[in-house]
């Protein structure tokens, strides 16, 4: 017998009905018509054991025990899901073959992993487990998948990288949280503080952003705008490019703050003639956006819809799962396999089926096109989030899933279009010994953008040549002021956890980063965020995001290397070098051990002292917000957010 073991029930139903039938339904499986079995997790069925299963004295928090370190790693089932755990076991000692259906990504991959060594699998018959990779739940593909299985010891990394981090953020939550807590409540707080190897990282990036923003003073700065013509008439703008002379009275950006000197440089060019040094006229092309991996269908769901990550991520799993419009959407991949593309003539029939509002954009649409989004070499476990070939109305939809869905669909048919053209001009001219420069962008046709309907800005900047002779009219002081940061929204907030090389500040450690390293995976950033409002450190004001007074204090009080983005940045480095198979367990695991052991003997030699400015307790910062919100907005907006942090 066969026993294929899903990630969840619904994953599991999928499968079965990609296999024989007549299917005959039992307590938490499924049997098919060859004699295989279907049967599921549901979630985790087994949870890291509490301290004080190594040692009953750990119940108790004290710091002589910190830090805590299994010498024997355990597991115990979830309660709640105990008996789902038992019927596996009974199953997997029955078969003799097992399929591991976990979702494909770190994740997934360890949680069906712990479930079959738990079960006590070994030898030949631990050897020989298979790996089915579904992405898309329609019957099809499922029946793909079940076609093209993969033997599971290829995913032995990914299952370590998975392991590494679920022990990684057990050792430094529940360490650093309880050496932190018991020193704040020596200084009367009442309250937990708790620490985490991403959320304090996190927070730490909001309260500073928020730090930053009120301690900014704005600043004068001024700019030199040239109006000129040429003979014909024609008219345009160039701004003045300060030379290195300059320096002086320009700030670290090169922005002019004395405004005498751009007076003096005003008053100095009109009426004056204009030679033309340089004049470049290129006609350039930009590609098409790659399909969505989810914190990219994140960002862009925020700033079209200001939907939060886990209002995305729930309507996108809905449509995974639910209504089988798309594809496995905790993905962390922005492309697709080379043998795909034979799927798009389906998948547009399908969107233009189920959205009538895509019927234009899937009749524009150039099927032979096949673009960068196609590539091997970029796609393992999962590939890019991309509507399947499944057909159901979206009438059907709640509003959010609707709009999700659209996203998808049309992030994916803009793979079928032209490039989108334009030109682009850049003049330089000499006015009186002065330099000054002007640019212009004109479209020249539309391609995929015709999919985003949205004003293009352009200007215009007339055809010169290279020693033209100009007129300069007059020259134009423009006053200015410098511009604080702005404060994070739901959109920017994911965009720095996806890029977090940006906020790092160690010079070493920026070098070697990616673009893509960020902070947390794609699977877990929107629970991250949640779980931030939930314990109070974040709040919502109007539509961004902001530090509690608590969350602001914490990271006051807390070392630097808690609250910066570099330690945890390597670390996710690490996790995915391990999944690459380019660094092992071991290697991860010693350096964080000395570190969480350091940061612990710092926190304990510097006593309580650094957190005597805590508030009393959550509750009373709490509070004290929501007398001080005088908007109508703010308010209710903080109480939407503050009502599921009570459950």
């Amino acid at each position: 017998m066969k026993l294929y073991i899903a990630e969840k029930p619904s994953l599991g139903r999928a499968v079965a009905d990609a296999l024989p039938k007549p299917h005959r339904k039992a307590d938490g499986c499924i049997y098919t018509g060859n004699g295989d079995v279907v049967s599921w997790c549901i979630g985790h069925l087994l949870t890291q054991v509490d301290p004080e299963a190594y040692d009953p004295s750990f119940k108790q928090w004290k710091f002589e025990h910190l830090p805590i370190i299994p010498e024997q790693w355990k597991l115990k089932s979830v309660p709640k899901t105990s008996k789902q755990l038992s019927i596996l076991k009974k199953l997997i000692k029955q078969a003799d073959q097992l399929v591991h259906v976990g979702d494909p990504d770190r994740e997934g991959q360890l949680l069906v992993d712990e479930v079959i060594h738990f079960s006590g699998v070994k030898g030949a018959k631990l050897q020989q487990v298979e790996r089915c990779l579904i992405s898309d739940l329609t019957v099809n593909a499922v029946k793909r998948s079940l076609q093209s299985l993969r033997s599971n010891q290829e995913f032995i990394p990914l299952s370590t990288s998975a392991l590494a981090r679920t022990r990684a953020d057990w050792l430094y939550g529940l360490n650093l949280t309880r050496a932190y807590t018991l020193l704040a409540q020596k200084s009367g707080y009442k309250g937990v503080i708790s620490v985490g190897r991403v959320q304090t990282p996190l927070l730490g990036l909001v309260a500073k952003r928020d730090q930053e923003i009120q301690q900014f003073i704005s600043k004068p700065f001024y700019e030199v705008l040239a109006h000129c013509n040429t003979e014909a008439g024609e008219n345009f703008t160039a701004k003045w490019k300060p030379s290195d002379a300059c320096a002086p009275y320009q700030d670290s950006e090169g922005r002019v703050l004395v405004k005498g000197l751009a007076e003096n440089v005003a008053a100095r060019i009109t009426n004056q003639p204009a030679k033309v040094l340089s004049f470049v006229n290129k006609q350039k092309k930009q590609i098409a956006p790659l399909p969505y991996n989810l914190s990219s269908l994140q960002i862009d769901a925020a700033k079209r819809f200001g939907y939060s990550a886990q209002q995305v991520l729930d309507a996108a799993q809905a449509l995974y799962e639910r209504h089988k419009l798309i594809t496995y959407p905790r993905s962390d991949s922005r492309y697709l396999p080379r043998n795909h593309h034979h799927q798009a003539k389906a998948i547009s029939l399908a969107i233009k089926h189920n959205d009538i509002e895509m019927k234009q954009a899937v009749e524009g649409a150039n099927l032979s096109i096949k673009g960068r989004a196609w590539n091997d070499s970029k796609v393992d476990a999962h590939h890019a989030i991309i509507p399947t070939d499944s057909k159901k109305l979206s009438s059907s939809l709640d509003n959010i899933s609707k709009n999700i869905y659209q996203l998808v669909a049309r992030q994916y048919l803009c793979q079928f279009y032209d490039d989108y053209c334009y030109a682009e001009c850049i003049a330089e001219i000499e006015i009186n010994q002065g330099l000054f420069v002007s640019k212009a962008k004109s479209k020249i046709s539309d391609g995929w953008k015709i999919l985003f309907p949205q004003k293009e800005s352009e200007s215009f900047l007339p055809q010169l040549t290279k020693g033209q002779i100009l007129h300069c009219e007059r020259g134009e002081v423009i006053d200015k002021n410098t511009q604080p940061p702005a404060y994070f929204t739901d959109a920017t907030l994911l965009a720095a956890m996806s890029n977090i090389a940006r906020f790092v500040q160690d010079p070493e450690l920026k070098k070697v980063l990616k673009d893509t390293d960020g902070l947390g995976t794609e699977a877990t950033r929107a629970g991250i965020i949640e779980l931030l409002f939930k314990r109070q450190f974040l709040q919502r004001v109007g539509k961004t995001i902001q530090a509690t007074e608590v969350g602001r204090k914490l990271i006051e009080s807390l070392p630097d290397s808690l609250t910066l983005p570099d330690m945890t940045a390597l670390w996710e480095m690490q996790l995915n070098a391990i999944s690459l198979k380019q660094q092992n367990y071991q290697g991860f695991v010693s350096p964080l051990l000395a570190k969480l052991d350091a940061i612990i003997v710092k926190a304990i030699a510097d006593g309580p002292q650094a957190l005597v400015n805590l508030p009393s307790s959550p509750t009373s910062a709490a509070k004290r917000f929501k007398k001080r919100t005088t908007s109508k907005s703010t308010t209710s907006s903080y109480k939407k957010r503050a009502r599921p942090a009570k459950k």
